[in-house]
Parts: C-alpha cells; structure tokens; sequence
C-alpha cells in the first residue's frame, strides 16, 4: 500500500523546531499506508527532527553499504533505507549499519530519543548514548509467521533497557506490564477528520464503481491474521453480496486464497485512496481469525470504519470487544454462521436512519492521534526533565542524595502537597518536594503563551470560598483580583446564562417572567415527577423537566462523563443549581477572587522557604529510596501508590487545545459551555476575563473530555466507590505515609477544600501530640466534599 507523497534529494531534513533527535527504527516500510508509526512520527516531526529507519535492503551488485535519505515534505520525516551489499551474514550486517547509523546521530545538536517498534534493531543501536528509550509495542511479532529465532530474547533486553514502553492497547499492556516498571497503554487513535468525508457521495475507484451492492469491505494486510474459511464461508452463504478486500498479500501464498465469483482481491491502496472505497460500502468487516497473531492486536482500522459512517463486524479480538463491543454500530461474531447473522444485522443498520451513528461519534470524540501524541510527549518530557532534574531547581542542597535526611518528602506540588509542605516547614520540619511533572502548582500552573498572556494550562481555575480561615491563608502568598465568575451555554444558537436561572428562560423561550414566584411556576409545570431518585437524570429531570434536562445537561454529560446521565450517580448533577432570580453569577460564595499575579506565584512564595527543596520532572517512586525521609505525603493517585493491586480507579481526563486570537476580545464571558454532542469540545475559556491583562490579542482553550490521559474528575458511581473503600483500608494501615488531596482520597475537590482538607490533615497527623494510629494515614473523608464538577463548568 503506497503512500507516494516522500520524494527528495537525499538530506535529513532539520525542522529548526526542536533540539530532540528521534530515530524511529521499524519492522514497517514508511510508504506504506498510514499505520501507528507514521501517524506518529508525522506529529513528532512538527517539534523535533526525526529519522525514520526502515529494515535494510540487500542490494545485487553493490559494492559497499550505504544509506539512502529521502525527506517527506507531506510529514518533515526523514526516510532512512540501508542499503547493503548481498551475502553478509548478521555480524557483518550489525557493522555496517552501524557505520550508517554513526553518519545520522553525528547530525544532532540536541538530546537524543530512540523509538523502537522491533527489538531486532537493538543489535547495531544499543551502543549510542540516548537520553530517552521508547519501545512502542504495536503487536506481539514473536507470534506472528517467520518471527526470528531471538525474538524474544532480544525483546527482553530492550524492555531492560527503555525508559518508556507504549502499547498499542490494553491487551498488550496487560502482557506487558509486569515486565517494565513505565508501561503505557495507546489505543488505537483515528484521523477522523480523513475518513468522515466517506460518509458523503464520492466518486469510487473503477475497480469497485461496477461490482454489485450491497457491498462488505475489508482492508489491511492479509497475512495469517485473516480467517480465510470464514471469509470464504461469507462469500458462499450470501453470493449475492460483493465481498471487497483491499491491501497486499503477505506471508501467505496467493493461491491459497479462497476463489468466489463475489470476492474479489483489489490489492493495495493508498491511505489517501480508502475513504473513496470506504464510501461504496454497506458495511465494514473484521474477518480475523482467532490465534496468537491476533491475540493481542487493537486494529486501527475500528474506528477509521466507524468515522467513515460504517457498521462493523468483526470476530471477538479482545480489545475489540472492550473498547467497541457495546456500540450499536459494532457487532461481535464468533463461529461463521454467528457472523453471516451479523452482517445481516449490519447491512439492515446501515439502510436504518443513521442514530446508531450518535453513540459512535460521541466515543470517536475521545480518541485521535494528536491527543494520543501529547499524552506520550507528556510522558518523554518527563523523562528527559529527569536527566538534568536530579536535583533541587528551586532550593539549593547538598549532592549528592545520601548526604541528606528530610523530616517528610511529599509527593506533588499541587495545592494539597503545597500546602502541607509549608505547614510542616512552619513548624521546623526539613521538607522535599517531588513531583513529576516539571513545574510547581499542579494542574493549576498559568503561565505566560507567546502574546505574553497569562493562560491556565491546565484549563481555567476560579477561586472561590466561604472559608475565611482559607481565604486568609492563601493571601499570606498573593495579593488578589476581584473577580466573579460568570458561564454563558451556547443552546438553540443563542448564549444564556448558566445555571439556568431566569433570564435563561425568557431568552429560551421569549417570556416576560418578571418575578421568582412566575419562575417558580414555570419549571414545576415543566418538572417531571420521579419515584425515586437515583441517578443523575433523575435529579434534572424532577427539578426542570425533560426538555431542559435534553437541551443543557444530557449531551454535556455524555461527552464530559462518556456515558449517559441515566448511568452516573446523582451526585453529578444535585448541586447544580437552578435560580428563580436573575443572579448570573456561578458561584454566590462569599469570597470570590483570582490571584493577582496568577497561581504559580502564588505557589512560588508558599513553596519558598529555607526548608523546603524541590525535585520536580521526576517520578518519587525513582527516588523515594535514595532520598532518606521519615514520613511521607502522598498526594498521588492512591491506586498508583499501591501498584494497582486492586486494579484501575476511574477517570475521566481532559486534553487542553491553546489558541492565540488575533483579535481584541472572542466572547462576552471568561467561559461559554457547549451542551450539544456536535461540538466536540465541552467549553472554551478565554482567560483576559479572569486576568485583567490588556492586549491587542487574546488568548482561548478549547477542553475536549477523553477517557485516558491524566487523571481529573473520579468517575462518580458505587462500583468506583467500592474500589476505593479498598484502597482506603490499605492507606489506613500505612505507617508513616499521609494521603491527602484529590487523585489519593478520590474526590472532586474544589481548590478551597483541598486547602481546607490539606489544613486540617497537618493539624491532625503532625500537630495533635494524642492520635489514633489510623488517623495519619489518610485525610478524613468527613471533609465536606466538593462539587463533582462534570455538567456545567469544572472551575476548582
């Protein structure tokens, strides 16, 4: 499958964008059709200079090695194909690419990342000195056919050896990760915005244009990986159907493929070619069969099927089933006859209306490669950040490690780990400050983007309290700016206040309503009673109704939350208000203010004291044994703490997309919802609002929910809860470790009440001279507990 937009004259290409070298080594050739590998590289290049290193090729007649260089204008990706005289035997190999290897490192001027996706290549590489390894696992290769006889043990070296080790889904971590102490799982990602165009009339391939409808299609390598029985089984019990498969024959002989007047071989494509064939099919199929080659594989091509507008049926691959078998659009066969039914099934789906598309397109939200990109780039940064962050940034001590003993090390630099730190300074205590990402504050770090506009990085943070023990607190470290919040919805094409109060609904639906008692009136004729309420459906529908329940709250949730309100405890939604009155402030707290000179000065001036280092861009776990330290704050996920013996708590997380405007102003308020599932992003921010700051430009974020990535709101249901109940029982019996905050007890906290919750657990563990062993273990969940955040704004 060629993809044909690479053509040059020889040079790596320099970006002058990055100083990080990444040579790619793969199994995979990069002119063909876009797989993981060139999804990713293609994104790695807009930052940093990489080198995409195929397999080596013999070459008849060649007297000496060399390497040919092609850049790809399409992606800033250099190609790299060894070239080879024939008849070496593998040491000779291993030295001359090294030879060729040596010519292309010497081109760096910065740090050095080297990507695996075969270990086969360790043997002419592992010598150059990189700053970071990744081994990006898309399958397990020694399943497949011809696999090498050191496969496995060479495998074994580079999980020794890599920092990082991506998979390409959750079967393969779940093989993966006890054998490497950094193992992430990457689903498969989609380019949706390639294969949404199929779902429109579009001139088809002359090969397809004359074959019969309804048309199944398949495409992708056909290798041992595909259920030629199965396939051969479809064509006969339905020979009035066209049965397409697209893409090269590898591995297996041709002649071996089964022969039917309705199936029909239409060799390799392009990427740029599938959508067009995409658009002339009835349904989308996953024919593979079910052995060790597919044992771990999480196909690309599922969601690229379901963004083309396509019903699936696949045989039951693992990760297939986990992350799509509950989609309408999806449907999981096993056994032939099981799979002829499906595809009846689907092609009756695909003639339908079209609605099984809602729920696809709602999952699809979550899952494309430039978020799955940042995640990883979040993960290297670490890595490289601990390269040069062994040691204290902003205090100085002594180096090395062993020549210093801290009273309590705590585990992150957010506001509960801060504010603990500056307690127990306070109080004399030696104090070292670990966090992993590379900066203090936490996920309410601002910073200054290129227009010299203060942003939130971590989207927008509005400080708001009743407390005024914590609101004197915090302004021992930062002067403040008046401000009260105010959010707008984007509904039925107009902006209105949120929460719904009543200059929402005469906008809504042009009414005079002049009094609270009319409004009162009005949402109790339109409320509808509930027997019992238990979800968060429940409560919105019994307080206002079915229509405004559909039009603010049901479409926000599913995008913020991933499932349906009718799935998600009360809690979500109970404490979001609707006003009979016209105040459109969201919140009505007593103090309401921004840090005049952002938060992370704020964090500057509370995290800087004699007694106090920090160790920031490294993971505690790497250093917790070397730094010597009597009691622990631990303010990370609790599950993480304890290896994840009980497995995974529930998060939903967020990517964050910046944007610098050239214009004055963008919109009326600092945030704008957007409750309807077309748009993909749940509210943009626009942060000259929060700060006061004057520019000719200004400065938005766009926040798109998603289902991996940094942990940000616990998924509110009991199953969740119980899991946790687990957790808790075995802080309670860890001696001489607090856990405080949000990611170890498990709430939505707002930012007052982790302050007020972090307070109030340095009193209990460190101040009171009389305690219950329990009580220093973890921060007590009588805490009034903060809002959970998922349905009209998140703003702790």
């Amino acid at each position: 499958m060629a993809y044909n937009a690479c053509a040059g004259s020889g040079k790596i290409a320099r970006m002058g964008v990055g100083d990080l070298l990444i040579i790619c080594f793969s199994h995979l050739r990069w002119d063909f059709v876009f797989q993981r590998p060139q999804h990713l590289m293609t994104r790695l290049a807009a930052s940093s200079q990489v080198v995409f290193w195929e397999e080596p090729m013999q070459i008849a007649g060649l007297e000496k090695p060399r390497l040919s260089l092609r850049p790809c204008p399409a992606s800033g990706v250099t190609v790299a194909c060894p070239e080879l005289p024939e008849g070496l035997d593998q040491q000779g190999m291993d030295a001359a690419l090294r030879v060729l290897l040596a010519g292309v490192e010497a081109n760096r001027e910065g740090k050095l990342l080297l990507w695996y996706y075969t270990p086969m290549m360790l043997s002419f590489s592992q010598h150059l000195q990189a700053d970071c390894i990744v081994y990006d696992c898309m399958d397990e290769l020694a399943n497949f056919k011809f696999a090498p006889s050191d496969l496995l043990a060479r495998e074994a070296q580079l999980l020794r050896t890599a920092d990082l080790v991506f998979t390409g889904g959750y079967s393969l971590y779940e093989a993966k990760r006890d054998r490497h102490p950094s193992v992430h799982a990457f689903p498969s990602s989609v380019e949706r915005e390639h294969f949404v165009v199929a779902r429109e009339t579009m001139e088809e391939p002359p090969e397809q244009r004359s074959l019969q409808r309804p048309r199944f299609g398949f495409y992708g390598v056909v290798d041992e990986r595909m259920d030629l029985e199965l396939l051969a089984h479809l064509a006969d019990a339905r020979p009035e159907w066209s049965i397409l498969i697209v893409g090269p024959v590898v591995k297996i002989d041709p002649a071996d493929l089964p022969a039917r007047p309705n199936l029909h071989y239409l060799g390799g494509k392009s990427y740029v070619e599938l959508p067009a064939h995409l658009a002339g099919w009835d349904v989308a199929l996953m024919p593979f069969a079910i052995n060790e080659a597919t044992r771990f594989i999480s196909p690309t091509k599922t969601p690229e099927y379901l963004s083309a507008g396509k019903p699936v049926v696949s045989t039951p691959i693992t990760d297939v089933v986990r992350h799509y078998g509950g989609l309408q659009g999806v449907s999981i066969a096993e056994g032939a006859d099981a799979f002829v039914a499906a595809c009846d099934e689907a092609l009756a789906l695909a003639r339908g209306d079209g609605k099984w598309l809602e729920e696809a397109d709602a999952l699809l939200l979550q899952t494309n490669w430039d978020d799955t990109v940042k995640r990883m780039r979040r993960l290297i940064d670490t890595v490289l950040m601990a390269g040069q962050a062994l040691h204290p940034i902003v205090s100085p001590t002594i180096w090395p490690p062993e020549a210093t003993k801290y009273d309590v090390m705590v585990v992150g630099a957010g506001f509960a780990g801060s504010v603990m730190a500056e307690r127990l300074a306070s109080i004399g205590k030696t104090v070292l400050v670990v966090d992993r990402r590379p900066h203090i504050a936490g996920n309410a770090y601002d910073r200054l983007d290129d227009a010299g506009l203060l942003i939130h990085q971590y989207g927008p943070h509005i400080f708001h309290t009743n407390s005024t023990e914590i609101f004197e607190y915090l302004s021992q470290f930062t002067e403040w700016r008046a401000y009260e919040h105010r959010v707008l919805a984007k509904v039925d094409g107009l902006l209105v206040p949120i929460p719904i109060n009543r200059t929402t609904i005469n906008i809504l639906y042009g009414l005079d309503l002049r009094s609270e008692a009319e409004a009162e009136a009005f949402l109790a004729s339109r409320a509808e009673p509930v027997p019992l309420i238990e979800t968060s459906e429940d409560v919105v529908i019994a307080a206002v109704g079915r229509e405004l329940y559909e039009k603010f709250f049901r479409d926000y949730t599913r995008k913020q939350w991933g499932l349906d309100p009718s799935q998600l405890d009360r809690t979500v939604t109970s404490r979001v208000p609707t006003r009979t009155d016209t105040d459109d402030r969201y919140f009505n707290d007593r103090f309401q203010a921004m840090p005049a000179e952002g938060y992370t000065k704020m964090f500057e001036r509370m995290l800087d004291h004699p007694n106090i280092d920090l160790l920031l861009g490294t993971d505690y776990a790497q250093v917790r044994s070397a730094y010597l330290h009597t009691q622990l704050v631990f303010t990370g996920p609790i599950d993480e703490y304890f290896g994840y013996r009980f497995g995974k708590l529930p998060y939903r997380s967020l990517r964050f997309e910046h944007e610098t405007i050239d214009t004055p102003w963008f919109q009326p308020v600092a945030v704008v919802n957007y409750p309807d599932l077309e748009t993909p992003y749940t509210r943009i921010t626009e942060y000259k609002h929060l700060t006061g700051h004057e520019n000719d430009r200004t400065s938005i974020t766009r926040e798109y929910p998603q289902a991996e990535g940094d942990p940000y709101y616990p998924i509110p249901r009991e199953e969740n809860q119980a899991l946790f109940k687990r957790y808790e029982a075995l802080a309670r019996s860890e001696e001489n470790v607090t856990f405080v905050g949000r990611l170890a007890t498990y709430r939505y906290y707002n930012m007052d009440q982790i302050v007020g919750q972090a307070l109030a657990s340095f009193r209990r563990t460190f101040l009171h001279a009389e305690r219950a062993p329990g009580d220093r273990a973890i921060a007590s969940s009588s805490q009034k507990e903060g809002t959970t955040s998922g349905n009209v704004a998140s703003v702790a």
